[in-house]
C-alpha cells in the first residue's frame, strides 16, 4: 500500500491540521490487497498492548476500510471528561487505484521511526484536486490543503497522468486537465462554493484555529494565480 491523503501530509511534511482517517492506494490495482490480514495484525497488536479495541470492516468493490474504536481511551489520557467517549481511526485502502502515480518511500521520524511508501508530491497534489473537482460539496481540509500547497512554491505542478485517470474513474465530464489550465478550472470551483461552510468544516482540524480565518475566497484565488 502506498500512503496518501492528509495524514499522509502530517507524517511526511507536517501539515499543521489533523486527520480523520489513514488513506492508503494500492500499489498495483488487481492485486490481492491483504486488507482483512493487516486489520487483524492491528487489532491483535493493540490488544496485546492492552488498549480495549473493537474493529469493524468491510470490503467493497473499490475500497476496502475499517474503523477502530477505542473506548474510554480519551478520558484515561485527559482529554474528554466522558469515561463514555469513544476515539475512532477509520483505515481506508482504494483498491482499485487509477493509473499513473509515482510512488516514493521515505523514512520518518514521527514518535517512532517508520519506513513509508507514499505518493510523491506531484501525484499526492493531484489527488487533491482530484478530490476538489469531483466532491458533492468542498471540504474546508480540501481548501486548506490547496493553500497549504500552493504556497510552498517549490511544491512540484500536480501529476495531470495521474489526475486525469482518476477523472475518467468517477466520470468527469469537463476538458483534459493540463499544466496550462488546471488553475483556471480550480479558480471555478473556488467561486462557486459557501465560504462560512469551508471555515467552519476545517476549523476543529487545525492545531490553531485561527488559521481558519485565512480560508478566505481572496486569498485563495491570490494562491493559485501563477
Amino acid at each position: 500500500w502506498a500512503f496518501v491523503g492528509g495524514t499522509a501530509l502530517r507524517f511526511l511534511y507536517s501539515i499543521r491540521r489533523f486527520s480523520e482517517d489513514l488513506d492508503f492506494s494500492m500499489v498495483q490495482a488487481g492485486r490481492e490487497s491483504g486488507f482483512d490480514q493487516a486489520v487483524s495484525h492491528v487489532e491483535s497488536s493493540f490488544k496485546n498492548e492492552a488498549y480495549s479495541v473493537t474493529v469493524t470492516s468491510k470490503s467493497e468493490k473499490t475500497v476496502a476500510s475499517a474503523f477502530l474504536k477505542f473506548p474510554g481511551l480519551l478520558y484515561e489520557i485527559g482529554l474528554s471528561p466522558m469515561k463514555s467517549q469513544v476515539l475512532s481511526i477509520k483505515i481506508e485502502v482504494d483498491t482499485n487505484p487509477p493509473c499513473g502515480a509515482v510512488l516514493e518511500s521515505t523514512l520518518v521520524r514521527r514518535h517512532v521511526t517508520l519506513h513509508l511508501m507514499h505518493y510523491d508530491r506531484a501525484s499526492l497534489l493531484a489527488g487533491k484536486l482530484h478530490a476538489i473537482l469531483t466532491r458533492r460539496y468542498t471540504k474546508g481540509r480540501d481548501v486548506y490543503d490547496l493553500v497549504w500547497y500552493l504556497a510552498d512554491r517549490s511544491w512540484p505542478a500536480p501529476n495531470v497522468a495521474l489526475l486525469n485517470s482518476a477523472l475518467a474513474q468517477t466520470g468527469w465530464k469537463g476538458p483534459v486537465v493540463t499544466v496550462d489550465n488546471w488553475r483556471r478550472l480550480i479558480v471555478e470551483r473556488m467561486k462557486a462554493i459557501n465560504w462560512a461552510n469551508v471555515n467552519a468544516d476545517v476549523r476543529p482540524f487545525l492545531e490553531h484555529s485561527a488559521e481558519a480565518d485565512l480560508i478566505t475566497q481572496e486569498n485563495v484565488l491570490s494562491v493559485l494565480r501563477e
